[in-house]
């Protein structure tokens, strides 16, 4: 009785190899991938090895190996080429859009798992424009040659709407006031025209984030979103969003302590920076700036990696959080670079003068991070990630900024008609990064029947690399007698420089000229008419404007100061020789749990020509100053055989004071209400050439009380004002309706 011998694996040896079936790919390429070389021994599961590498190359639809005793066969079927790709269906995402998403292209091999991967893609891409129910089908066409048109089958579904936004656990601000912070909106009654209002996951992760910076910048400091539950709608076209918040306490300042754990530096000086005082609400933001403005004067000190350490002491029974600002040496870490990529128009230098650091300067991860802020608030990019890496040594880091560059340009058309002026066409250009340096361009024409007005503004913000902005306006203006009873034009050409003097203030220094004309006087007035007789002048002059705006340093968020003055000294060369001061303060705030935003302002000019010389209309204060009359309806008047003509006055000066409120409407119209008193006058002229009775020469007060209705519309800000003149004088044209743009102050 014997054992029976071990099976023995099957063998090849093969003596030739060959292939068929290829058109494009080489022989050789195809038998690199199966990597069996002729005369050696090769098992079945070799064979298999190499049937599964020459298949996984991606290039042949189907591979067979025929192994014929001594020889071997290698019979391979190619995936055609990409002739063309095309998209049906879409109508939302154009064609162009849709490219950008998907890997297959013409000329390329024909790849069915790729071909689903961009199917994939395509169908995210309308999910995040917040239609979900996005279908996107691959089909291929046979054509000759071996070659297919790829043919993507698209579904688009409508929009899936955000129908409602609620918050469960908010007790100090109510759902309104909650919505007005968040990116997502609710469906609205044009809901065409805006795009916030469909549900994107993306977005509801962002708005958790903002959510949570508004309470804590209001000393919120223990709240959190628990959870946020989007429900679909049974008939699967609107969401319903609901926030799960915890708000906490809200938080106040307590002790405010600076102490020093460097040898060598002193804490007082670093503590005088400090502007937060004890009792004020607990914000990060006012932590961070002050913490900016310790380091700043530890680098003007020469302590250049000196930190400061925020220490906080909570204290629960007060509601109160003690900071103590510790001064702490920090690692000897330097910057050994800063990559930047993804800009494709953007010059480089645009993105670095935003860091206060450059190469061979200590890290700052303050610094770093509010570097990364400026170049997000440029709104040149549609992202910008800014990271920081070690180096090529422990001591040193590489700074790598990355953005993605979006649409900076727009271009307007409109069209106007108004009983005054006629019809009115307006079309203007403009561009915030203009040639990829940075720089701001602006061009509007606008023609009426009785006006023409183009405008061109210019601004360097870094002019010769510092923080100096450099603007340049050039301006001309014709106006006809239908308009004001004598025809204008005028020209004018103002470049200025505008730096910082402190942290809320800067001041421009400027130069002003201009080319004033009056003719044609249709009219009846003494005073207009001596005035037109002169002519045109030249005004050359120079000029300064102080600005204070307490909104840079948020120090609270519900309020704001906003001051700024200025004197124009004409008479360096030219005609005319007066001076010119313009005032203005406005200050903001919110009550009632940020739900009432409270306003008033305060603006004034004045006119002081000089040599004896007088002022014309065309240099007087006319404009609309206030609402409930119209442009050059107030201020001093001639009256000749009943003809009342408005002259202007060489000084104004009107007080506003509003108050905007929510209407009770459903947040998604963005509709609010608003009311307003207004109290201002012009006055003075000199009428020694008048021929008839001249009214309101000196200061006499109007008054007018209105409501306003705000609509945050897809095409702006618009605010309907509806008004009523209490106190108003002899020959005044009161305008009881105007449509405005709104604007913050």
């Amino acid at each position: 009785m014997s054992l029976p011998n071990a099976a023995e694996a099957q063998t090849y040896r093969f003596t030739s190899i060959t292939v068929a079936g290829n058109e494009r790919v080489e022989p050789g390429t195809i038998l690199t991938y199966a990597g069996i070389e002729q005369g050696e021994a090769v098992s079945a599961g070799e064979l298999n090895a190499a049937y599964q590498r020459i298949l996984g190359s991606g290039l042949f639809e189907t591979v067979a190996i025929e192994p014929e005793g001594n020889r071997l066969r290698i019979v391979v079927d190619e995936y055609p080429t990409i002739n063309r790709i095309a998209f049906e269906g879409n109508k939302r995402l154009k064609d162009d859009e849709l490219e950008g998403f998907i890997e297959s292209s013409p000329r390329q091999v024909f790849s069915p798992d790729k071909a689903e991967r961009d199917a994939a893609t395509l169908s995210e891409a309308y999910v995040q424009n917040g239609r979900i129910s996005a279908r996107v089908n691959p089909r291929i066409i046979r054509r000759s040659d071996n070659r297919v048109d790829l043919v993507f089958e698209i579904f688009e579904g409508k929009k899936i709407e955000v129908q409602r936004i609620g918050f469960v656990g908010n007790r100090a601000f109510s759902d309104r006031r909650l919505r007005r912070v968040l990116q997502s909106k609710q469906a609205g009654l044009l809901r065409a025209l805006i795009e916030k209002d469909t549900f994107v996951e993306d977005r509801i992760a962002f708005d958790k984030q903002v959510l949570t910076d508004f309470y804590q910048s209001r000393g919120y400091v223990d709240f959190r979103v628990t959870g946020v539950n989007a429900e679909l709608a049974r008939e699967r076209d609107a969401y319903f969003v609901t926030f799960n918040i915890q708000e906490g306490q809200q938080f106040t300042f307590g002790d405010l302590t600076t102490t020093s754990e460097m040898s060598g530096v002193e804490s007082e000086p670093y503590h005088d920076t400090l502007k937060i005082r004890k009792g004020v609400t607990y914000s990060p933001t006012l932590v961070e700036n002050a913490i900016a403005r310790m380091e700043r004067l530890a680098i003007r000190n020469g302590r250049d990696f000196l930190r400061v350490e925020p220490r906080i002491d909570r204290d629960d029974r007060d509601l109160t959080l003690n900071v103590d600002f510790a001064l702490t040496r920090g690692p000897r870490v330097f910057i050994e670079r800063i990559d930047i990529k993804g800009n494709t128009t953007t010059l480089d230098r645009v993105i670095r003068r935003q860091f206060d650091s450059v190469e061979g300067d200590p890290f700052n991860p303050r610094q770093i991070r509010a570097a990364a802020e400026r170049i997000r608030a440029l709104d040149y990019f549609q992202t910008a990630e800014v990271d920081a890496r070690e180096g090529s040594r422990p001591d040193q880091v590489v700074v790598d900024v990355n953005v993605e560059e979006k649409s900076t340009g727009s271009l307007s058309f409109g069209a106007s008609f108004s009983s005054s002026v006629g019809l009115g066409i307006q079309l203007g250009f403009k561009e915030r990064n203009f040639l990829g340096r940075g720089q701001k361009l602006a061009a509007s024409i606008a023609t009426t029947d009785s006006a023409l007005n183009f405008n061109i503004d210019f601004t360097e913000p870094a002019f010769l690399a510092r923080d100096v902005a450099f603007g340049l306006n050039f301006g001309y203006t014709e106006t006809d007698s239908d308009f004001n009873n004598f025809d204008t034009t005028l020209g004018r050409f103002r470049p200025s420089l505008t730096f910082p003097v402190s942290e809320n203030g800067r001041l421009s220094v400027l130069y002003s000229g201009a080319y004033e004309e009056m003719n044609d006087f249709n009219g009846l007035s003494g005073v207009l008419a001596a005035e037109t007789a002169q002519g045109d002048r030249i005004s050359s002059g120079v000029g300064y404007q102080y600005t204070y705006d307490t909104r840079r340093t948020g120090l609270n968020p519900n309020a704001g100061v906003l001051l700024s003055f200025g004197n124009e000294i004409y008479g360096l060369g030219g005609d005319n020789e007066y001076l010119k001061t313009s005032a203005r303060a406005v200050a903001q705030t919110k009550v009632l749990n940020e739900e009432v935003t409270l306003r008033a302002s305060l603006e004034g000019g004045a006119l002081n020509f000089n040599s004896g010389q007088e002022s014309r209309a065309i240099n007087r204060f006319q404009s609309q100053i206030m609402r409930g009359f119209e442009p050059n309806g107030i201020g001093p008047t001639e009256t000749n055989a009943g003809l009342v003509e408005h002259l202007g006055g060489n000084f104004f000066a009107v007080a506003k004071f509003e108050a905007e409120f929510p209407l009770g409407l459903p947040e998604e119209y963005g509709i609010s209400g608003g009311a307003f008193y207004d109290v201002g006058s012009i006055w003075d002229v000199d009428t020694s050439n008048a021929t008839g009775t001249i009214a309101s020469e000196g200061f006499n007060a109007r008054h007018v009380v209105g409501v306003s209705l705000f609509w945050k519309s897809p095409f702006g800000p618009l605010r309907f004002n509806w008004s009523v003149p209490v106190v108003d004088e002899p020959g005044d044209v009161t305008q009881n309706f105007d449509l405005t743009v709104a604007s913050d102050f």
